[in-house]
Order: C-alpha cells, then sequence, then structure tokens
C-alpha cells in the first residue's frame, strides 16, 4: 500500500472508527506509532531487497533522504547488537548537527525507550542492545584507516571536499574497514552532482549496487506547499532546478570555463559594502529573438568582485528592456551602464536614455566572440576574485556552458545573460576603470 494511503485511510476512518481503532493498539504501541517507520515511509525510502553491498540515495532536496538514512541506521542498530556503524558527513559539526541531533537524525526518529546515548566527547552513539555507531569527517580521510565497521552510512557525499581527491581516500578508507559481520553495507545519500566519487559508485556493477531517485516534490505532504510552489517557481527546469529538485546527475561540460562546482565554490549569502555597481546589459537583435541579458555586479573594497543580479528579460520590445535596465540601474544605485553597442549603437543609447534622461551610459564594442570575452573573467572566478551573492540558475547554466575555444553548449541559442555578465566584471575588474592605480602623492 503507498505510504500516503496509510495515513489518508487513518485520516478518513469516521472519529468512532479511528478512536476504537487507536485503543485497541498496547500503551508501547500508541508511543511508537509516530515512529513506526514502515507505516509512515514512502516506499522508496525504505531499503531495497536483495544482495546489494551499496544503497545510493540520489534525490532532490526535501526528498526526505536524511530521514531514510537514520531510519536505516536505526534498523540496523536495533536488528543487530553487534553492528558497528560509521556515520561520515562532509564535517564533523555537519554529521553531528544533520545526521545525528537533526529534526530529522538518528536521535529524533529513535523511540525513547530504545534512543542510543549520545557521547559526543567520544564521537559515539550507544544503544541500549550495546549496538554503536561512531562518527567521521570525510575532511579528515585518515580517521577512516584502521577502525573496523559493518555498516556505514555516508550524507551528503556529493559535497565532501574534492581538494587532493580527500572525498575519494575518505570513501577508500571506509571501504578497507567495511569488513565486520556477514554482509557489510552502505547507504550513500546525497542531492547529485557530478564530482568523481558520485560519478564513480554510479560505475559499480550491477549487482554491489541499488540506485534510487526521487523528486523534491515526492516528498509534498511533509513539505509545506507554499515552498514547494515558491523554489519551483524559482528554479523552475533550469540546470540548477533539475539538479537540486528533480535529483538530476547534471554532467559537467567538457572545458567549461565555469565548472559548476568552481561556480558553488564562489557563492556567498550577501555582499558586504560596495564601492562600485555596474548594470551591463546586452541588448537582443529583436523581439522575438533571445533574451535581453540583463546582469548587476558590484566592486567591494578589497577588490573582490560580486554577481548581484540577473534582471535579464525575454522576448522584450526594446522600450521594456530599457526600462529593465533603468530599474536595476535605480534599484541597485548604480554608477553607470555598460551597453554592447553591436546592434547598433545609437539605437542602444537613444533607447536607455528615453527610459530614464540620467542614466550614465557606456557603450562597448565586441571585436571578439563571447567565449574569448568570457576567458579572462572565467580566470577571476579561478583566482577565488569574484563571488555570487545568492543563487542565479538562469545565468549560472549559461555560464557552465561556455566552452573554452569551444561552442556554446548550454541552455538557449545564445549566452546573453552571461555576456551581459562578462560586460559588467570586464567593466569592473579588468577595464581602466577596475586597474588599480598607484599614487605618487
Amino acid at each position: 500500500m503507498p505510504h500516503d494511503d496509510h495515513l489518508a485511510i487513518l485520516e478518513a476512518l469516521p472519529p468512532v472508527e479511528r478512536r476504537q481503532m487507536l485503543e485497541s493498539l498496547s500503551e508501547q504501541e500508541r508511543e511508537e506509532l509516530p515512529t513506526h517507520w514502515r507505516f509512515w515511509a514512502r516506499p522508496e525510502q525504505l531499503a531495497p531487497d536483495g544482495e546489494w553491498r551499496t544503497w545510493l540515495v540520489l534525490a532532490g532536496r526535501g526528498f526526505g533522504k536524511t530521514r531514510a538514512g537514520a531510519e536505516w541506521v536505526r534498523s540496523v542498530a536495533e536488528g543487530n547488537p553487534a553492528a558497528r556503524i560509521a556515520l561520515v558527513g562532509a564535517s564533523m559539526p555537519e554529521v553531528r548537527a544533520v545526521m545525528v541531533e537533526g529534526e530529522s537524525g538518528i536521535l529524533a526518529v529513535c523511540p525513547l525507550r530504545r534512543r542510543p546515548d549520545f557521547e559526543p566527547s567520544l564521537r559515539r552513539l550507544v544503544w541500549p542492545n550495546g549496538a554503536q555507531a561512531m562518527l567521521y569527517s570525510a575532511a579528515e580521510p585518515e580517521m577512516l584507516r584502521g577502525p573496523q565497521h559493518s555498516h556505514a552510512w555516508c550524507d551528503e557525499i556529493a559535497k565532501w571536499d574534492n581538494a587532493s581527491a580527500r572525498a575519494t581516500r575518505a570513501w577508500d578508507n571506509l571501504l578497507f574497514g567495511l569488513r565486520l559481520g556477514e554482509t557489510p553495507r552502505a547507504m550513500a545519500t546525497t542531492t547529485p552532482r557530478a564530482v568523481p566519487l558520485v560519478q564513480r559508485l554510479l560505475a559499480e556493477p550491477d549487482a554491489d549496487l541499488v540506485v534510487t531517485r526521487g523528486r523534491t516534490e515526492d516528498n509534498h505532504a511533509n513539505l509545506p506547499a507554499r515552498f514547494v510552489r515558491d523554489i519551483r517557481r524559482r528554479f523552475g527546469r533550469s540546470l540548477l532546478g533539475r539538479q537540486e529538485l528533480d535529483g538530476e546527475l547534471i554532467a559537467e561540460v567538457d572545458g567549461a570555463l565555469w565548472p559548476r562546482a568552481l561556480i558553488e565554490a564562489c557563492r556567498a549569502d550577501a555582499a558586504p559594502p560596495l564601492v562600485r555597481v555596474i548594470v551591463a546589459v546586452d541588448p537582443p537583435a529583436s523581439a522575438e529573438g533571445d533574451a535581453c541579458g540583463i546582469a548587476v555586479a558590484g566592486l567591494s573594497a578589497d577588490g573582490t568582485g560580486w554577481v548581484l543580479a540577473d534582471c535579464s528579460v525575454r522576448r522584450a520590445s526594446p522600450e521594456r528592456w530599457a526600462r529593465a535596465v533603468a530599474e536595476a540601474a535605480k534599484a541597485w544605485g548604480a554608477d553607470r551602464v555598460v551597453a554592447e553597442a553591436n546592434q547598433g549603437g545609437a539605437m542602444v543609447a537613444s533607447v536607455l536614455r528615453a527610459a530614464e534622461q540620467a542614466l550614465p551610459l557606456r557603450l562597448v564594442h565586441a571585436s571578439r566572440g563571447k567565449v574569448a570575452r568570457a576567458e579572462p573573467v572565467a580566470a577571476l572566478y579561478e583566482t577565488g576574485r569574484v563571488r555570487h551573492a545568492g543563487t542565479f540558475p538562469d545565468l549560472e547554466d549559461e555560464m557552465a556552458g561556455l566552452v573554452a575555444g569551444g561552442d556554446y553548449q548550454g541552455p538557449g541559442r545564445s549566452p546573453d545573460r552571461a555576456d551581459a555578465l562578462v560586460w559588467a566584471l570586464t567593466e569592473l575588474m579588468l577595464g581602466k576603470m577596475g586597474q588599480p592605480r598607484v599614487s605618487l602623492a
């Protein structure tokens, strides 16, 4: 029976019958009903049958991966007093805050009378029957060299630190120690990203690996309806939305100027005070053609470039996209608008000035292709000199599709949003206005 039907049947019973059913349960059964996982779980959250060695759950955010992992650990521990379980996360604080003490973590899902004791100083959970779980950080692979385990739950493996191959070394050290009991097993839960460890696991023989996939909406019964609606409206079917919400593994484009891992590494929650703000626009050739790319970027006092907004508009008339540029400049307090003039410099200037008379405007002419213009800006990202103040799905999808020395391989016909961003950061950081000056005073 589908999991939604369990709750639906219980709620659909007349009050008298519902009360009779609940009263027929013992006190202990009523106490443990909220934690009776097989009653509440969706089928895809339950451990698969068979002789698998690794169970990989690749699913969107909010799918219920953490709950599934915590419940699997609980079932292993309660069913096997000799179980020695490794709990591995991206960092020790995350293991404790999410896997152990989180709202869907191990302590929360265990019935009170069978809840393990958590010994933070020893990084250990001990169940009443003697089963144990140890906490490890994937950022310290050597922690996993030596200890032996019968089972392992590895959370958000796509977030594990890939520097110096730490993620794969942590996994390898775990496997070397996964040798207790008759059937050692590992469960890995993660939002998919095309990192080496995830790709390696997916290449394992079918006999050893079971993959469960899912979307954010699969868990709609346990998520606020407004959250699901708003997050889908914002990210839609963008590549980031397909990855983070639909649980798709989006492969990196070979030779991309902006690999997705690089973009993620440059992300921040908010920008600091800025000394300059630029709005850059890549006008479309016609209202029926490509989008009008409009990007807002700023420069902080330490010389870091900040991507602030993607205000691009699709299928817009000249008057509409010019108004969008003027509104962006006003909203962000821009001190200059930079516009690509190749589509008719006089038209671009007149349209923008008609939208806002006082708009400071600089026209730039493209003498090189979009990819060639983007390469110096991509180098700024690689050296950590540019940050994204938030998430910009459509813009970032285009950035990830620009290939060094090759053709554009992202969504749409042309990377207009990314091109506007390139103009903005070039003006701020690579043009004369962005060059460092030496004072002789």
